[in-house]
């Protein structure tokens, strides 16, 4: 029996093409209003929807990759190529980037799996076939994101148990060779029972951390220092800004919030069907940290149907039982992350506007009401 909101997994199943590549969410343009990325690539990449499926030859962009011969081989799609409005590092990578894919395409011996191209808020993602024939993902993402620098350490390390299986990288030149997945991911699955999807990954990605990663305070305790930093012109309620400082302080001290390897943005799309395993996740941004980090993604994301249930403080509270009770987290704690995650999140659509020299779009305030909304919801 079909639950309200979800789709038979007969209907669901007809979403699968074994001959599609798939791409991460952050890859992956989020759902309209409702993704909220970790990383300060700007609001773009954190909230916009883009048409994954490709793209008219009419909106083509200029930018283009040469081949050996000098012929055109690759063109970027209009999407990722309106990045560049995001600064100069943005526009000089992208102007890279064409070239880059090709010689990554013809070091590695890999075909293109068809004309399609998908991009993402900081990536280029394409289908190929490796040179034994075999199907892949080939993704070339921007080098100016931090926060996924150690994607393939991580991949690496999990050797593809809970996650996709890395190939082949080249971290210099952020190029990953991926195995293919389906394009389905769990957005379109009850939200509760993607929940125990999610928080039965949470087990198998949260390894004790390599030494190489990140620690998440050094993140947290940067962007704190931000917020503190904004003092009272905040369009932000005083009384939650300065207890998402308090906990995010006490949470940055506390050497339990280090040790254990945090994918850092899992939730519905950054999760895809495959075959080997029913779920396999996707798009780390691997950081030592704390497992009570994780659940956050999951209660801004899909937020339009939050708002439709007509009760948003007991949707976004099933949401985060249902994470906290399959993934026996302590409940407590996870609260305080979510506070502190969604506070922080707010502040970076302030930070947007600022940058820009303008006033807050309604995207932004929109964006900041939901935050808000979800740090209300898990507090008593």
């Amino acid at each position: 029996m079909t639950r309200p909101g979800q789709r038979s997994r007969t209907n669901r199943a007809r979403c699968r093409r074994a001959d599609s590549a798939r791409f991460s969410a952050a890859d992956a343009p989020a759902r309209q209003g409702s993704a909220l990325r970790t990383r300060r690539l700007g609001a773009v990449q954190r909230c916009g929807r883009a048409d994954s499926a490709g793209f008219s030859a009419a909106d083509a962009p200029t930018r283009r990759g040469l081949g050996q011969d000098g012929s055109v081989s690759l063109t970027l799609p209009p999407g990722l190529s309106g990045q560049a409005a995001l600064g100069q590092d943005w526009a000089d990578w992208l102007d890279r980037l064409p070239r880059l894919a090709v010689e990554v395409l013809e070091e590695w011996g890999l075909q293109r799996d068809g004309d399609r191209l998908w991009h993402g808020a900081a990536s280029l993602v394409m289908p190929v076939r490796t040179d034994a024939g075999g199907p892949a993902v080939l993704k070339v993402a921007f080098d100016g994101d931090d926060e996924s620098l150690h994607e393939p350490l991580a991949l690496q390390h999990w050797g593809g148990r809970g996650a996709v299986r890395l190939l082949r990288a080249d971290p210099g030149r952020r190029a990953l060779l991926l195995e293919r997945l389906h394009r389905e991911d769990l957005t379109d699955l009850w939200d509760l029972d993607a929940c125990e999807v999610v928080a039965g990954l949470y087990g198998r990605l949260h390894r004790p951390a390599m030494p190489q990663l990140r620690p998440v305070t050094s993140y947290v305790g940067r962007w704190l220092d931000a917020l503190a930093a904004a003092g009272s012109d905040l369009p932000l309620p005083r009384r939650m800004v300065q207890q998402a400082l308090a906990l995010g302080r006490d949470l940055v001290a506390d050497p339990a919030s280090v040790g254990r390897i945090v994918h850092g943005d899992l939730h519905y799309e950054n999760v895809l069907a495959a075959d080997r395993e029913p779920w396999l996740a996707i798009d780390p941004k691997p950081m030592s940290g704390d497992p009570h980090y994780e659940p956050a993604p999951m209660l801004w994301n899909r937020w339009d149907e939050v708002v439709a249930s007509g009760d948003v403080r007991a949707a976004t509270r099933a949401r985060f039982h249902a994470l906290v009770d399959a993934a026996l987290l302590d409940e407590d704690r996870a609260r305080d992350w979510v506070v502190v995650r969604s506070v922080v999140n707010a502040h970076w659509s302030v930070q947007d506007a600022a940058r820009a020299g303008r006033a807050l779009s309604a995207q932004e305030g929109s964006r900041i009401t939901m935050c808000l909304a979800v740090a209300k919801a898990v507090q008593d």
